[in-house]
């Protein structure tokens, strides 16, 4: 039997057609890149993520020697919201990059752990990816990754 998936989300070609506070996000990511420690791979990524209380943390992306012991800005800061935050689920998750001439997406293994996230604090997430000036932004985890890895 032959399946289709669609997958819906929204792309900007400019991020003034994000909302105010979608704009914040980006630009608290892009903030993050200067706390990124890319020293191997030069490529810098920077997010962060926006709690229900309107509280937003920072992550970014760190580089081992002993690779790949390094964290990617995505889990970075989902670990620290679940550790310190537990009890004030993230709404909206945003990722940037340096150098960055599109938008940065999440890697397999981050894409695995949003959803995670996700489904442990029970609301979905919304995640803004950006670069380039552009943005794609899903409502819900789950169109990342549809075909997730599930105990």
């Amino acid at each position: 039997m032959e399946k289709s998936l669609e997958i819906r989300y929204l792309h900007v070609d400019s991020l003034d057609e994000l909302s105010p506070a979608d704009r914040t996000l980006v630009a608290e990511a892009e903030k993050a890149l200067a706390k990124a420690y890319p020293k191997y791979s030069h490529f810098s990524v920077g997010a962060a993520v926006r709690l229900r209380s309107g509280a937003i943390l920072h992550g970014a992306n760190s580089e081992s020697e002993v690779f790949p012991s390094g964290i990617c800005a995505e889990r970075s800061v989902l670990y620290y919201a679940e550790a310190n935050h537990a009890d004030d689920p993230i709404e909206a998750l945003a990722i940037a990059s340096s150098p960055s001439e599109r938008e940065c997406y999440p890697c397999g293994g981050c894409r695995q752990v949003i959803l995670d996230v996700q489904r442990r604090q029970g609301i979905p997430m919304r995640v803004i990816m950006s670069g380039g000036g552009s943005a794609s932004i899903v409502e819900n985890a789950e169109y990342l990754l549809p075909f997730t890895f599930q105990l």
